[in-house]
């Protein structure tokens, strides 16, 4: 049977520019649908839902590599910090 990795990682957000929760949301939609079309994973918002300046985000990837899994999750987070709207204020992964 083959071997099968499972990657969750979880980060948050600061977006400073944002005023409102409806200013939030679109930032927080556009980089997760950037990220979904970009890499195939999964990914919520799950914190600080109520929250102008601040988002939490998770997210989890599966593969049968994991050095591929780090090497797709790096891009991913030079994809995320290069984020014009959003600065990332904590990242954490963890295998399950």
């Amino acid at each position: 049977m083959p071997t099968a990795y499972i990657l969750y990682a979880e980060f948050e957000l600061h977006i400073p520019y944002s005023h409102s929760l409806k200013q939030k949301r679109q930032v927080v939609q556009r980089l997760r649908d950037r990220v979904r079309n970009q890499f195939n994973v999964s990914i919520a918002e799950v914190g600080a839902l109520d929250e102008w300046q601040r988002a939490g985000l998770a997210l989890v990837m599966v593969g049968n590599d994991r050095t591929q899994l780090d090497r797709q999750l790096n891009a991913l987070e030079t994809l995320v910090l290069g984020a014009v709207d959003a600065e990332v204020q904590w990242l954490g992964r963890q295998w399950l």
